[in-house]
């Protein structure tokens, strides 16, 4: 059984892309997509340590929109309190009672918890052969776990059929995940994860087109 827990540290390993584009490429870009899946899922799972604020604060991009949403993303991190960014994320992720957003899917496809979207994820990811373990107590329909899942599917660490990153997506994340993000970036009682939301909006974004022309 393969298994999914966040904030893990072994090395991703890279696989082809598609045709038309060098393998070389190719694994250089399934590798960068891997480690933003595995960034967001970290920051949506848990609140940062100060080590991944340090990585953070010490990374750049280019011009691009990604790029751009990287470099806000590294800003806010050179300049963060620990402990602020750690009650920006209780506050929208966590709360009392509830955070201000509710990073399940079910919830945002169906506005209940545990619906219909957990038990489907819940088949996916046994058919897959994938399992939670540690880390995290949320049931599977979770962000954090839908993320670190991609990552997994993107880089090779779980073997399996090819095509299987893009239908996991499309099934699980593209209905709603965008929306989360959004939802996230639009917080104005938060800075740190102001900027990480516009960098899991945007990736999303170019997920979502790079697997519409792959189709």
């Amino acid at each position: 059984m393969r298994s999914v827990e966040l904030l893990r540290e072994d090395e991703a390993k890279p696989v082809s892309g598609a045709p038309g584009i060098s393998q070389s490429v190719a694994e250089d870009v399934d590798f960068l997509r891997a480690h933003l899946y595995d960034l967001l899922a970290a920051l949506t799972g848990r609140a940062p340590s100060d080590d991944i604020l340090s990585l953070l604060a010490g990374s750049d991009g280019d011009g691009s929109p990604l790029g751009k949403a990287c470099s806000s993303l590294a800003g806010e991190a050179a300049g963060a309190d620990l402990a602020k960014v750690g009650r920006e994320y209780f506050d929208l992720f966590v709360g009392v009672g509830r955070g201000e957003v509710v990073p399940h899917a079910s919830y945002y496809l169906t506005g209940f918890l545990n619906e219909r979207p957990l038990a489907r994820i819940r088949q996916d990811l046994a058919r897959l052969g994938i399992e939670a373990t540690g880390g995290m107590s949320e049931p599977e329909d979770h962000v954090a776990m839908l993320l670190e899942t991609m990552a997994g599917l993107v880089s090779g660490r779980f073997e399996t059929e090819p095509g299987e990153d893009r239908v996991f997506f499309e099934r699980h994340l593209k209905p709603w995940v965008g929306r989360l993000f959004d939802d996230v970036a639009a917080n104005t009682r938060s800075s740190f994860y102001r900027a990480a939301g516009d960098l899991g909006r945007t990736f999303i974004d170019i997920e979502t087109q790079a697997y519409a022309l792959d189709a």
